[in-house]
């Protein structure tokens, strides 16, 4: 097939949810991406921070290529040797003390939400659980994530969704204070907000909601399905804050390409929460996904990504910020490590669309930020790469 009749094929075929770009992507190696044509493209998005080891890593491969001669699938009522492996290694990784291997970020938020309303009905009796979610938030698009997602426009066509959750402004402790009463059993937040626009929490915000959690015995969800897995520097980012959530999310790098989520918990939430019969998944888990789990913390922890991804941040932003001071349409810049937001005065799809097509992979996040996500592997020579590209993009739209 050619490009136009991969397009049309699929187009013909799939639930049309996506207005897709028309590019039809073959393969990839390192940092590039090749499409059916041969032209090259610069990944500054990564699959939306999937990718954290770029295209066609040896080590990775290898390990899941072993694996595919092995075991695929067995379901949960049985052991299997990478769930061992996986698990001790990202509850290491993580810093928590338990952890639910899950089929996708969304479903790892569903996960949370059941361990902290369960968690309330053993320690306080509590059938009436509220939680307290933030505005321009984004978890997912199931109705239990639906619930906590705080934007309007993924929600409104899906109403009613699930009850008792209020919103409050991120980074605006006062406005979480005057939304806990009794019934307040979690408050779920993004330790970096990523649809939302990029943005990170506040130190004396996670750590004033910390306090507020720790006062009321209200469990705190920290949603780092995009931001954790090395991307801030740190292997997740509510550990550069000096606080620990009760409840941990995870996904999209976690896999490195392989779909796979996960929740974790602490000690203290696991006893008091879920139980055998109280959730579970088929395919949750499986060795195939375990084996890209245990192979992504080896690569991150052996390789030290995070502290790559700190050595080369201030490079990384000096770049965006010479975009700043050249173009008039970009005006701030705002995020932790290799999660960065470029705030824009033009029409963002503008500049995505413009950097495809002079050969630079990003993505948007709201409606005015150009959003770029790099494989963790990325050097000052692929910064130097993006800053031509993009260099050339303001210049066309100018």
């Amino acid at each position: 097939m050619n490009k136009e009749k991969y397009m049309e094929t699929s187009d013909k075929n799939i639930l049309h949810v996506y207005n897709r770009f028309p590019v039809v992507f073959h393969h990839g190696e390192g940092m590039h991406l090749y499409d059916t044509d041969g032209k090259e493209y610069l990944d500054f998005a990564s699959g939306i921070g999937v990718m954290a080891v770029g295209y066609n890593d040896k080590e990775y491969k290898d390990e899941l290529s072993d694996q595919l001669g092995l075991l695929l699938h067995t379901s949960n009522l049985y052991y299997h040797p990478p769930m061992a492996e996986a698990s001790e290694k990202a509850v290491k990784l993580s810093g928590m003390d338990k952890v639910f291997f899950t089929n996708s970020g969304a479903e790892a938020i569903e996960g949370a939400i059941k361990t902290a309303k369960k968690y309330a009905y053993v320690t306080k009796g509590n059938t009436t659980q509220e939680i307290i979610a933030m505005e321009s938030s984004f978890h997912g698009r199931t109705v239990g994530s639906l619930s906590v997602t705080g934007n309007d426009h993924y929600r409104e066509p899906f109403y009613p969704l699930m009850g008792g959750v209020k919103f409050a402004t991120y980074n605006d402790l006062d406005s979480v204070k005057s939304l806990v009463n009794e019934n307040t059993c979690a408050v779920i937040m993004e330790t970096v907000q990523g649809e939302g626009g990029i943005y990170p929490a506040d130190p004396s915000f996670i750590k004033g909601i910390r306090k507020i959690c720790d006062d009321n015995d209200i469990l705190l969800i920290l949603d780092e399905i995009q931001c954790g897995m090395g991307r801030t520097g740190y292997p997740f980012a509510y550990q550069s804050y000096g606080i620990k959530p009760d409840i941990l999310t995870s996904a999209k790098a976690l896999g490195g390409g392989v779909p796979v989520g996960a929740f974790f918990v602490t000690e203290k939430v696991a006893e008091n929460s879920l139980k055998p019969g109280d959730h579970g998944t088929t395919y949750g888990g499986n060795p195939f996904v375990c084996r890209a789990v245990a192979a992504m913390c080896d690569i991150l922890t052996k390789r030290d990504l995070p502290g790559h991804v700190k050595e080369n941040e201030k490079y990384f932003t000096d770049v965006l910020d010479r975009i700043i001071d050249r173009f008039e349409p970009a005006v701030a810049r705002r995020g932790m490590g290799y999660m960065q937001g470029l705030v824009v005065t033009c029409p963002v799809k503008d500049v995505v669309s413009k950097a495809l097509e002079n050969g630079l992979v990003i993505l948007s996040a709201g409606t005015d930020v150009v959003r770029f996500l790099p494989p963790l592997i990325a050097g000052k020579e692929d910064f130097d790469e993006m800053e031509k590209k993009l260099t050339a993009v303001f210049e066309q739209l100018s």
